[in-house]
């Protein structure tokens, strides 16, 4: 047998060096390259203010900084950051610095405001950044995996049950109008639009400005002439209460419709179509009467859907429709394309260029619309409510453009905006009701859509914005519903998943139970207690002829808004306007104050009209109506 020929032991060598290659980053580089940088300048930009200015409780510190310097410096981080990957693997280390960089600027905020929630805040913040740095982040498929088909009883339940929100909503909305508790603001200057939309097709009010103007002038909302049939049919303020509410019912379509398509059972469907009805906005939202937004509950919904399913035709039509709501409905569509941009560049290899494609054209759509409303409003209407942003507008110049210069400035003022106390109680009504599961994701192109709830509804001081009875969470929160779904069906364990939609759906109807319930009750206990008063007060005020002009107390205005003339006597109304005014209807002993008029209370213009001749009309408990003295 043959001896084995003796063979040295292979000596280990060193693994080679990456080499050195100008390579173009990947979507997911160029977003962490450019994250760090920004981190990084703006933590420069704000430890070199003087210290006078560190505080968070002013604007001083923002105005003192330089946009253009901290951009400068992003780019250089930038680049720095992208040519030391070209010659390094730098990937967990930078990933690592991420929450390094957002720790300097805590403790830096932290060190100058001693706010105890807002560190903690922060803490959660860098506690999800460490999240990614060790475990990475995972990748969204462009196509979700279909879920089965239901079985005919699923669907049902969930038409069940949105026939009782609408219902429900409905009576209580309703009886808001019949019971005079839905004021001239802004309902009954929507009930006067409509009026006169059925007779001219123009959407003029007197209401809204003290004067006669198209409510376009104010707020770009084509949309409203989808109702404008349903009003024809049934001429009445009440009539668009009940719209509201059928449109917000009707959200739970698009809601299964992503339930399914993301590979979520049945059951879980029902559950979350449940748990939108219950959400206390999409209710709450109506306690101040119809707005347009209501309509981005489900349009932004489809919008969504439309974007999973990648089809051009839908995608078109709802971000259109989404669009004609109102012109900050732009934001909704831009956002939702920015996501779709991103997460179709993370998956560029596998997605092809369709979808990125369909996100570039809705970005550039709602950009382009954007700016072409607003310049409108601008130059012919009456301007862009900005006021509601005051705390960040740090140059005064009431534009939006400076919220988001303040944001990239100072993203530590920004946090702590969000974090008022006054705001704790509607984070968790929004999202702890939600068990944070808009939050709870490694697929970090999603938290692209929580920019819309930290813009619209945390950052602003203007205290309706974050308070579940108003408006202004439609969008927001088809957003949040669209994240709990997409998010809940990516855990694969089956029990823990049923177990959590179970959680939250019982949460959201407790939370209903006891926010929307006793905002309704009340309201609808005294129409039902009072009925014959109302009805005679109503009675009252239809005895005024319809070609009159009126002035009237707020909560009048709705009943008498079927006329070309009538004012709101607490807003936009002098005494010069009242005596125009062929009858007057006051409340006696109203504390109401009056705006933007020379006439300050009910009883200085109680005097105003008996001192100049108008005659008491008609009396009846706390209701007086004037009539203009006739002429001779």
């Amino acid at each position: 047998m043959a001896k084995k020929k003796y063979s040295p032991p292979v000596k280990q060598t060193q693994p080679a060096k990456k080499a050195f290659c100008l390579a173009p980053p990947t979507a997911g580089e160029l977003i962490r390259h450019l994250l760090l940088a920004w981190l990084l300048s703006a933590f420069l930009e704000y430890i070199l203010l003087p210290e006078a200015l560190l505080g968070m409780l002013h604007l001083n510190g923002i105005a003192a900084m330089s946009l253009p310097r901290l951009l400068i410096l992003t780019c250089i981080f930038t680049v720095s950051l992208w040519l030391l990957s070209c010659w390094r693997d730098i990937t967990f280390w930078e990933r690592l610095a991420i929450p390094c960089a957002f720790l300097l600027l805590t403790a830096t905020a932290i060190y100058n405001i001693n706010n105890d929630v807002f560190l903690l805040f922060c803490m959660l913040i860098i506690g999800a950044m460490l999240v990614y740095a060790f475990w990475g982040s995972q990748t969204s498929p462009e196509k979700p995996t279909p879920g089965e088909k239901s079985h005919w009883l699923y669907p049902v339940v969930v038409g069940l049950a949105a026939v009782a929100f609408a219902v429900y909503v409905s009576i209580w909305t309703v009886y808001r109008v019949l019971g005079y508790y839905a004021p001239a603001f802004d309902f009954g200057l929507f009930a006067q639009m409509f009026h006169n939309m059925k007779e001219t097709g123009l959407p003029t009010t007197t209401v809204e400005r003290g004067l006669p103007l198209s409510h376009f002038a104010v707020h770009v909302s084509p949309i409203y002439y989808v109702l404008l049939p349903f009003y024809c049919l049934f001429p009445h303020p009440a009539t668009l209460q009940v719209l509201q509410a059928v449109i917000l019912a009707s959200a739970v379509i698009p809601m299964w419709l992503l339930c399914k398509n993301h590979g979520l059972h049945p059951l879980l469907r029902t559950m979350l179509c449940i748990l939108l009805l219950a959400y206390p906005t999409t209710a709450g939202g109506t306690s101040y009467d119809i707005h347009e937004n209501c309509f981005l509950l489900p349009l932004v919904l489809w919008l969504m859907y439309a974007i999973d399913k990648e089809n051009i035709g839908l995608c078109a039509v709802f971000s259109i429709l989404t669009l004609t709501v109102k012109e900050d409905a732009a934001v909704y569509v831009a956002i939702a394309a920015l996501y779709l941009v991103i997460r179709s560049l993370l998956n560029y290899k596998t997605g092809g260029k369709k979808p990125l494609i369909i996100g570039a054209a809705m970005f550039v759509l709602a950009i382009l619309w954007f700016l072409a409303v607003t310049g409108y409003l601008n130059s012919k209407g009456m301007g862009v409510m900005s006021y509601r942003y005051e705390n960040l507008d740090y140059d005064k110049s009431g534009s939006l453009i400076t919220v988001i210069k303040a944001v990239i400035l100072c993203p530590m003022k920004a946090l702590f905006e969000c974090m008022d106390p006054e705001k704790m109680g509607y984070i968790v009504k929004t999202l702890l009701v939600l068990l944070g599961l808009p939050l709870i994701t490694r697929k970090f192109e999603r938290y692209i859509l929580l920019i819309p709830y930290i813009l619209v509804n945390l950052i602003s001081d203007y205290v309706y914005q974050h308070s579940v009875f108003f408006q202004y969470n439609f969008g927001s929160s088809a957003f949040l519903l669209y994240l709990t779904a997409v998010n809940l069906a990516d855990i694969k364990w089956k029990y823990p998943r049923f177990a959590i939609t179970v959680l939250a759906t019982g949460l959201c109807i407790g939370a209903f139970c006891t926010n929307v319930i006793p905002k309704a009750e009340p309201q609808i206990q005294n129409y039902v207690e009072n009925k014959a008063y109302y009805q005679s007060v109503t009675e009252a005020l239809d005895k005024i002829p319809d070609d009159a002009s009126v002035v009237a107390h707020t909560y009048y205005v709705t009943q008498l808004s079927d006329r070309e003339v009538v004012y709101d006597i607490a807003n936009y109304c002098t005494s010069k306007t009242i005596l125009s005014c062929d009858y007057v209807v006051l409340r006696k002993n109203s504390t109401s104050k009056f705006y933007d008029s020379d006439i300050k209370n009910t009883a200085e213009a109680i005097a105003l009209v008996e001192e100049n001749g108008y005659e008491l009309f008609h009396k009846q408990g706390s209701l007086l109506i004037y009539r203009k003295p006739t002429e001779e």
